[in-house]
């Protein structure tokens, strides 16, 4: 799918800031990617991510400019409230056919592992918009 197709498919979005939101939003993921590697958890490339991965991190980055003062807690909360409008259940294991995910749990459930992505994401989305 093109960039173009990719930001059309987050419709609440102004056209003018979709570049700039998929840019903080691609330097979150790969973030995430790199700590996720020192977790030994796998995740793809910006590339190669699924859409609705895309998605979700362009949403991610949305959401926190549209609430600065969010805590990593609101967070996952928005992050767990899309995946389930979206079908998501939690699941021992990530398996996106299934649409299972072991952080489907409250924030102050996920291990702090786990906790601490919700706290990068936010930070690299505030720093990147303070310029």
């Amino acid at each position: 799918m093109s960039e173009t197709a990719q930001l059309e498919s987050i419709e609440h979005i102004p056209a003018e800031h979709l570049e700039q939101i998929t840019a903080i939003a691609k330097m979150c993921h790969e973030v995430n990617r790199a700590y996720c590697k020192a977790l030994r958890e796998e995740q793809p490339s910006w590339e190669m991510a699924p859409q609705w991965q895309i998605d979700s991190a362009i949403k991610g980055v949305a959401f926190h400019i549209l609430n600065p003062d969010a805590p990593a807690s609101a967070s996952h909360d928005s992050w767990m409230a899309e995946k389930a409008i979206q079908g998501w259940k939690y699941g021992k294991v990530k398996d996106a056919d299934k649409k299972e995910h072991p952080c489907m749990v409250p924030f102050h459930h996920l291990p702090v592992e786990q906790q601490a992505k919700d706290f990068i994401f936010s930070t690299i989305v505030k720093q990147a918009i303070q310029g």
